[in-house]
């Protein structure tokens, strides 16, 4: 039996497919520049005031650029957002990311990488980093190869985390999808990998 989920619009979607087509569709509308109108913010507060229930988490970059609820064209509390310089994947993000798809019963976790990222950009520079950018630039490295550009290296870190996520346990027993995709700022579409 297939599992229903219904999200802030009260529209009910069933599983993953779903799920990944609604991200697809607000990409599609944030690129054409029709967005959705968004002008029931008062409302959607007052109904999700009772709860939430996230049709997908999406762990990306800080990068203020990057901004899932604008470039998939989604309301408040339609998906779950992780967000840490680089989009790596620590014990921290993977809490958050149980929480979501445990408890708020998420189907999907994307894992989204970005054009022109600068803590990838960084991990590729080498070099000596300044405080807990060590830290990132660690958790990086190992996506790097340095045959690749600043791009293509983000999307193998994108990929690689995405498959550190897989193999959580909890996502693991849930069956929960984990996909993985790249942002590119400067034309607004997300290429799924």
């Amino acid at each position: 039996m297939k599992k229903h989920y219904t999200f802030s619009t009260g529209e009910t979607i069933e599983g993953t497919h779903q799920a990944l087509k609604l991200l697809k569709e607000g990409n599609a509308r944030f690129v054409s520049g029709h967005l959705a109108p968004k002008d029931h913010y008062a409302e959607d507060r007052l109904k999700l005031s009772e709860g939430q229930h996230p049709f997908a988490a999406v762990l990306c970059c800080s990068d203020s650029r990057v901004a899932p609820e604008i470039l998939f064209d989604q309301q408040l509390g339609d998906v779950f957002v992780i967000r840490n310089a680089g989009n790596v994947v620590d014990e921290d993000v993977l809490g958050s990311i149980e929480y979501a798809v445990e408890h708020l019963e998420s189907p999907l976790v994307l894992v989204l990488g970005h054009s022109s990222c600068g803590a990838v950009t960084a991990a590729c520079q080498g070099g000596e980093l300044p405080g807990h950018l060590v830290d990132i630039a660690k958790r990086i490295k190992p996506s790097i190869s340095m045959d690749c550009c600043i791009d293509d290296n983000a999307r193998r870190h994108a990929e690689r985390m995405a498959q550190l996520v897989r193999e959580n346990p909890i996502v693991e027993h849930l069956k929960v999808t984990v996909v993985a995709a790249f942002y590119d700022i400067a034309s607004g579409v997300v290429e799924w990998m």
